[in-house]
This record gives structure tokens, C-alpha cells and sequence, in this order.
């Protein structure tokens, strides 16, 4: 049954438009010469509250691809729509320039969003749902079905490697739909045939296994530690109509969910301390992180926390970190605790037989990690997510010395205000970020802000990487101390390369 589905759904993005099955793009938002717009002859329900639909971003001029001769002007996407959780991902995306199709790519591992309100995601996830009667979310809303098993799993498809990743992360102006595509005609993908539809709700209708004993759960919402990842942001009011007010990296899967406590439970301690922010000074100091809200408790009761001093580290042959990093357009932002550069789908390091995909980066000063007792100037955390929400954190240490470009492309875009962010219409070399020697020690940590959850993998380049006295001076001016102190290693064991 799986396979069937699984194949269904592989071919939705290769089928042809037939005869007469002209697209009919609607109209979603616009902002100048920019418009997003949605297919309406190409939207196809695939399951229990869930359809396929395919979008576009028409910029107005040609945007080019990194360093190459090619350039685009649209980008198509086919985007998979949970009506019920009002949830989405999107499988696969076409560059075009004009009416030729420039670059294709399938997603190989579709994340699913939440489609905040009012968004231009949520105004395409509002169309393509139409079909969908109130009463089908009602009914399907916490049923297990098979497309709730299998639609969230990457299709079999092997995608071509991009010119560079995905085009937006947090709050872009753009959906999050939109994306950089193998030459293929826009014309080669549409709707399914009335037979494979027949097929799909037959297949829907069938009755699904209950799982074996001791098989794996459904997939479970991502654990706090994504708020290392993703710290949530305010929403605020946008002066573009494409403006979308959510935060939607690769740690973006997180779904938040609020419930009430009994007043019972509800203490005086936290009611004092729930208007404290935490912080790196005064009374929402590190010292006091678990005091100001009960999921921080970790913070002080954990034994595996981060940072820590690295020193006495075992000498070992280390397995190599396998990187593919993209070039990719990024967006900024000052979160109030650090500058933050989320950047687009498509980067990843492979380690211990798992992928890692990387969400954002941001930066500390002075470096939060120490090294035999000696702090650097700063440090880079490149922050990594596998499918089973498994953190990897890279510490790129920062030493005084030669200007760096990355950095100071990063610095040419800082926003102006906390929690504005910029969509630079530059990309950045990821790779440039690395140290040419990648040796480096190895341990088992935390996030090193709140709620500091355990059971992150930590990594820290030995070779530091040079930044000028200008761009350090530039970043303390925002932030002159946002380090966790040092914390006890507990006896810990620290694998370094040899």
C-alpha cells in the first residue's frame, strides 16, 4: 500500500498537462513588480484533508544563478497541503526565465511548515484547500491514516544538486513554496489522470495495519532543543504585501502547541518571574535561567551542559565530516541575543551514518567554548538538524586577524532594529565559513541558551578562523558578552583529532 502511494505521489511531478488543460494562475499577493500566484487547474487532492498544488513567484527581472551564466525570473513550486493541521511542504521547484524551464529540483527530504495566519502561505494553503469540506478537517483531524504515515517521508526521487539552496528561510518575503530547478519545460507537470486519482482514493480507502509491536512511533514534534535552532520571533506588522510574518528555517517542523495548567499548579515563584526574559545580564542572567521558567530547569540540573572547557581530550583517528555546503541566499536578523543568518535548504554535513541539514548560524562573543582554559574572540555555531531532530552544532572559532568576506557580507546587511530582519539579494559561500584543516574534538553537550536541552552533538574545528579588529569591534558594538559561562564537563569524554 505504501509503495503504491509512494509512486502515486513520485509521479504527480512528472505527469503532462493534457490537451486543453491550460494553467489558469490566480492571483495571491503582489508587491511591485513581484507576484505570487497559484495554479488553479493544477491542485489535486492526495490523501485524507491533503492536496498538491502548485504555486509561482514571478520576480519582474532575471535573478542570477551564484556565478554561472544562467539566470531566472520565476520560480515554480509543487507544494504538499495538510487542510487539517494547516500544516505544508514543498516536494519540488522549477526556475524559469520567461517561459524556459532553467533548472528543476525535487526536495529530498520535504519539511513541513505551519502556515501562520494571514501569511502568504497561508493564503495558498487557504486556495489550494478549498476542496476540503470543514467537516472532512473535522473528521480527519486526529485520525492516523496512511498518507499521514507516508507523505511527510522524502519521495523516491534523486534531486539534481542545486546552483544553490533554497532562497528564503525566516519570514521572508516570498512564501515558503518559493525556491532555486534541469531544463524542464513548466508544461511537463500538472495534474494527475483520472485513473491515478481513482487509484488514490482507492488506496485511501483501504484499511491501514495497526503497527507491529515495538514499531516506531508516528513522527513526534520537534523537542525544545529547536529553540537553539529557531527562537521564536514576535509577529509584527509588514509594510509588503508579500511579507510573511513566521519563521520558517529548516528547524521551522517545530509545532508549537500551548495548553492550560490548573491554577493549582500555577506558583507565585512563576508568576513573578514570567515577565523576565532571559539574557546574559541582570536578572534574567544565565545564573537565573532555570529559575524564570519551568522548562529551563535543565539549565541547571542537567549534567551534559555546554559549553565546556575542552581540554584532556582522548587522541583518536576521527571520522571525517563529510560537507555539502551550498551557496545560498540567506536572510539576517538581530534576535535580541545574537545576529542570526538563516539560510536556505540544501546544505548538510554527513556524519556517523546521519545527515545532518543546516538551518541557521549566529555567533557569540567571546567564544562560549574554551580551550585548555583560553577563550577566543568569537565563535561561529553552525546549527544542524538530522530527520529524527538530532542537533549538530560546529563551532567555528574566531581569532583576530585578516578581514573576512563572508562576515562582511553578513555585516553589510545588519539590521537596523532588533528583530527586523533583511533578505539580502546576495548569496554567501558556505564553504567559506570553514577552516581548511578540519580536525577537531568532539562531545556530547546542550544548547547553551534556554530551555538547554541535552543530547547535542558538538563539534569545534581545531584551526581557528581570522576575522579583522574592525568586524569584531562591528558585532561587539550589537553584543559585547552573549556567552554562557563555562560549564562542569562531569566527567565527559572529549575526542580529539590526531
Amino acid at each position: 500500500m505504501r509503495v503504491k502511494i509512494l509512486m502515486i505521489l513520485a509521479g504527480l511531478a512528472g505527469l503532462t498537462i493534457q490537451p486543453g488543460q491550460a494553467a489558469n494562475w490566480m492571483p495571491i499577493a503582489s508587491n511591485g513588480s513581484e507576484r505570487i500566484e497559484i495554479d488553479q487547474t493544477r491542485i489535486a487532492r492526495v490523501g485524507n484533508g491533503r492536496m498538491l498544488a502548485w504555486s509561482r513567484l514571478i520576480f519582474g527581472r532575471e535573478v542570477q544563478i551564484g556565478d554561472s551564466s544562467l539566470s531566472y525570473s520565476a520560480v515554480e513550486a509543487l507544494n504538499r497541503y495538510d487542510c487539517t493541521s494547516r500544516r505544508f511542504a514543498t516536494v519540488k521547484r522549477i526556475y524559469l526565465s520567461g517561459t524556459k524551464g532553467v533548472k528543476q529540483e525535487s526536495v529530498d527530504s520535504p519539511v513541513e511548515i505551519q502556515a501562520a495566519p494571514d501569511s502568504i502561505d497561508d493564503k495558498l494553503l487557504k486556495e489550494a484547500c478549498k476542496q476540503i469540506k470543514p467537516v472532512e478537517i473535522a473528521e480527519t483531524a486526529e485520525a492516523e491514516t496512511v498518507t499521514n504515515e507516508i507523505l511527510p517521508r522524502p519521495i523516491a526521487e534523486a534531486p539534481p544538486k542545486a546552483m544553490y539552496a533554497d532562497m528564503r528561510s525566516s519570514r521572508d518575503t516570498r512564501p515558503a513554496a518559493i525556491y532555486p530547478v534541469e531544463a524542464t519545460p513548466p508544461a511537463k507537470i500538472g495534474l494527475p489522470s483520472k485513473e491515478q486519482l481513482a487509484a488514490m482514493a482507492a488506496a485511501e480507502k483501504s484499511p491501514t495495519p495497526a503497527p507491529a509491536h515495538g514499531a516506531p512511533p508516528a513522527e513526534k514534534p520537534a523537542t525544545p532543543a529547536a529553540a537553539h535552532a529557531a527562537p521564536s520571533l514576535p509577529a509584527r506588522a509588514s509594510n509588503s504585501a508579500l511579507k510573511a510574518d513566521t519563521y520558517t528555517s529548516y528547524i521551522r517542523n517545530t509545532a508549537r502547541t500551548s495548553r492550560k495548567k490548573p491554577a493549582a499548579e500555577t506558583t507565585a515563584a512563576a508568576n513573578e518571574a514570567a515577565h523576565i526574559h532571559w539574557s546574559y545580564e541582570g536578572d534574567g542572567a544565565p545564573a537565573n535561567w532555570a529559575k524564570l521558567q519551568p522548562n529551563y530547569a535543565t539549565c541547571a540540573s542537567g549534567k551534559r551542559q555546554s559549553p565546556i572547557d575542552i581540554r584532556d581530550g582522548i587522541r583518536v583517528d576521527l571520522e571525517t565530516i563529510k560537507f555539502d555546503y551550498q551557496i545560498s541566499m540567506f536572510r539576517i536578523i538581530d534576535n535580541g541575543h545574537t545576529i542570526q543568518v538563516n539560510v536556505g535548504n540544501g546544505s548538510s554535513i554527513s556524519l556517523m551514518g546521519r545527515q545532518f541539514e543546516l538551518a541557521q548560524l549566529h555567533f557569540h562573543r567571546p567564544s562560549e567554548e574554551r580551550v585548555n582554559g583560553k577563550a577566543y574572540d568569537m565563535v561561529i555555531h553552525l546549527v544542524h538538524k538530522d530527520m529524527d531532530n538530532h542537533l549538530a552544532v560546529i563551532a567555528v572559532l574566531l581569532e583576530k586577524g585578516s578581514e573576512h568576506p563572508v562576515i562582511q557580507t553578513l555585516w553589510n546587511n545588519l539590521p537596523l532594529e532588533v528583530n527586523q530582519d533583511i533578505a539580502p539579494t546576495v548569496p554567501i559561500d558556505l564553504n567559506h565559513l570553514l577552516p581548511e584543516n578540519r580536525n577537531y574534538w568532539t562531545y556530547m553537550g546542550s544548547l547553551t541558551t534556554p530551555p538547554c536541552t541535552e543530547d547535542v552533538l558538538w563539534i569545534v574545528f581545531k584551526q581557528p578562523v581570522q576575522v579583522s579588529p574592525e568586524q569584531l569591534s562591528i558585532f561587539s558594538r550589537l553584543y559585547r558578552n552573549n556567552a554562557r559561562p563555562i560549564q562542569a564537563s562531569n566527567g565527559r569524554i572529549v575526542k580529539e583529532s590526531r
